[in-house]
């Protein structure tokens, strides 16, 4: 399974959440709201949750392995560092 597009909805208000992304697979499968933050040891993704009736957010759509979830985060990440080189160069 191949990443096929993203896109990066940057955020512009201050805070720890820098933007939105949109990730397709194979031309076939969308997964929105995966969230790009800024955290103590830098940027990282927050697969889409909701909020449970007890009160924790629990992931909609997420990897099973470890090896996935570098895989799309460091697809993210990087897409979303052009989108703010892009933004820069104008």
């Amino acid at each position: 399974m191949q990443i096929t597009d993203v896109r990066v909805r940057k955020i512009g208000k201050e805070g720890k959440m820098k933007a939105i992304v949109s990730i397709t697979f194979d031309d076939e499968f969308v997964v929105h709201d995966i969230k790009v933050i800024e955290g103590e040891k830098g940027l990282f993704i927050a697969m889409p949750s909701k909020k449970a009736t007890d009160g924790e957010y629990r992931d909609i759509a997420h990897p099973i392995n470890s090896v996935t979830r570098e895989n799309i985060q460091s697809i993210i990440l990087d897409r979303y560092e052009k989108a703010l080189n892009e933004n820069e160069a104008l």
